[in-house]
């Protein structure tokens, strides 16, 4: 009985999760065209490496503001304008956006300054892409802000269909700078992509700025209205403000330690072979391995664990002082989130040497390489559904007005990253691939220790109907495995055709043969969560 009562009150997410996962996938196929370019146009070279650590700056801050720290802060205030006080959230959101667009331009001219003093160096390549990406930062921040806005006003399209313009612009500028260095793209013409960076950004900022102007309801003239709206507006910002600080660890620990995985693999581009004297245990090549390797591990999790999460948000925001109704609806958003991030870990794992081929490999990217970006995804792959988990969990702290308690977890987590990246790296052959295994034991303690916190505070989250769930995934998932498995051993995808076209088929059979034991699994158990999945909204058992 206790756990029928809130069934009513739960529902309601899933139809948003998935006009974002559709959109998401579109951007997301995108993205893989987008890296096929990369891989066979540039390949796992000192360029690659270069726009990777030029890149790694304002994609980090575009993961802390569009998946994390500023809109989390935002959604509930905004969620609590917009019901109230639509002026008051008109005003905000105008505010938000041009005091972050300020501080973060300040930002650049200070980061374009530092650059320009640095002496030049031979291989001061990734510091040069750097001055040229680093405007699409406040652009691309912007975006994030103006998407959160949307999404409270129940319009989740645009935010998730803006990466599309980022994918296009980069095709379209390495095809330019690969006919411009006459087949190749090195050094002299890796500027090029880092242009059409910025061009995305431009495109991205103008579009979804646009579409909050253009939902914006129509304001009260009356000047007391006028005024209180103000007052509102303000105190909301301080709100938001004080609560985004402490976000940016508490949300972005994936971020900063793929951040922290980054800088330690651009070593060898930005400061040398050596370190302290000694040979340093990575080639100059492994920020575009670690790169290649984790545009692969965020397909799924952009496209399923993301989406969840941004769709739930909102939900827990408004439910927060119904403690059964945001139990309820947190153990749903738990349950979808295994039932999708459980079988994607295992099954890239197992299919990631013929995920990597069908992307990457032809022209500049081998075998060789495709064996080395491989050997890295298995670190980030098995922890997936871990990734997904943890951004549902954060943001129902912060739904809850409970910023510091997954900071304090955050930190930790962060710490631990970096020693264990450390080690791995430097005592053990892992290689690179130290880095995923670091950033993926880090996320599996952290939903833990997150779910444990969590369940103390907003009641029992392992309920009966989520351990049945999680048990039911589980079995699927091995049946999967299985079948998976017994695919790629007993049918001879070599003897089919060769190279890149063995492994489309290979990939693509193993794929169809996974998802329909794994769903034809979940339908004989009667899992709820299938119907979930696709938006529906199934009553739980």
């Amino acid at each position: 009985m206790a756990d029928s009562a809130p069934k009513p009150a739960a529902r309601g997410f899933e139809r948003h999760a998935i006009t974002v996962t559709i959109l998401t996938v579109f951007s997301r196929f995108g993205g893989l065209a987008r890296e096929a370019c990369f891989g066979r146009l540039i390949g796992v070279s000192d360029a690659a490496s270069a726009f990777g650590f030029a890149f790694l700056v304002p994609n980090l801050f575009r993961r802390l503001f569009g998946e994390g720290a500023l809109t989390a802060a935002l959604v509930p205030e905004q969620t609590r304008l917009e019901e109230k006080d639509p002026r008051a959230a008109s005003r905000l959101a105008a505010m938000i956006l041009a005091r972050v667009g300020l501080f973060l331009s300040a930002l650049v001219v200070i980061g374009e300054l530092i650059i320009a003093i640095i002496p030049a160096e031979d291989g001061d390549l990734g510091l040069g892409l750097l001055a040229i990406t680093l405007p699409y930062m406040p652009l691309v921040c912007l975006t994030a802000v103006a998407g959160a806005v949307l999404q409270v006003r129940g319009r989740f399209a645009p935010a998730a269909a803006a990466p599309i313009l980022l994918n296009l612009s980069l095709v379209i500028a390495v095809l330019i700078a690969w006919w411009m260095g006459d087949g190749t793209v090195d050094g002299s013409t890796i500027g090029i992509v880092g242009w059409g960076v910025v061009f995305a950004g431009v495109a991205q900022a103008i579009w979804t700025l646009w579409e909050v102007r253009r939902t914006t309801p129509p304001s009260d003239a009356s000047v007391i209205a006028s005024r209180q709206a103000e007052r509102r507006a303000r105190l909301s910002f301080h709100r938001v403000v004080f609560q985004a600080l402490p976000m940016i660890l508490g949300l972005g620990v994936l971020q900063l330690n793929t951040f922290l995985d980054g800088l330690i693999a651009s070593w060898p581009t930005i400061v040398g072979p050596t370190i302290l004297g000694y040979p340093y245990p990575l080639q100059d090549t492994a920020m575009a391995t670690l790169g290649y390797a984790q545009r692969l591990y965020e397909f799924p999790l952009g496209v399923f664990g993301i989406a969840v999460a941004t769709a739930i948000f909102p939900q827990l925001s408004r439910e927060k002082d119904d403690p059964s109704r945001f139990a309820a609806t947190l153990r749903r958003g738990l349950r979808l989130a295994m039932f999708i991030g459980l079988p994607a870990s295992l099954g890239i794992a197992v299919v990631r040497r013929p995920f990597v081929a069908v992307v990457y490999e032809g022209m500049a990217f081998d075998a060789k390489d495709v064996e080395l970006v491989a050997f890295v995804l298995l670190g980030y792959a098995v922890a997936i559904w871990s990734y997904s988990i943890n951004h549902i969990l954060v943001r129902a702290f912060y739904a809850r007005r409970e910023p510091m308690t997954p900071v304090r977890i955050a930190i930790g987590m962060v710490m631990l990253n970096l020693a264990l990246n450390l080690t791995l790296v430097f005592t053990t052959p892992l290689g690179v691939a130290g880095l995923a295994w670091s950033t993926a034991i880090c996320a599996m303690i952290q939903s833990v220790i997150l779910g444990r916190v969590l369940a103390s505070r907003s009641g029992k989250l392992a309920d009966r109907l989520v351990v049945g769930s999680v048990l039911k995934t589980v079995v699927c998932t091995a049946a999967m495995l299985a079948a998976v498995v017994v695919s790629m051993n007993t049918i001879p995808f070599e003897a089919i055709s060769g190279g890149w076209i063995s492994a489309l088929v290979q990939l693509s059979s193993l794929a169809v043969v996974g998802a329909v034991v794994f769903l034809a699994t979940a339908k004989a158990f009667g899992m709820p969560e299938i119907g979930w999945a696709l938006g529906r909204d199934v009553a739980v058992e």
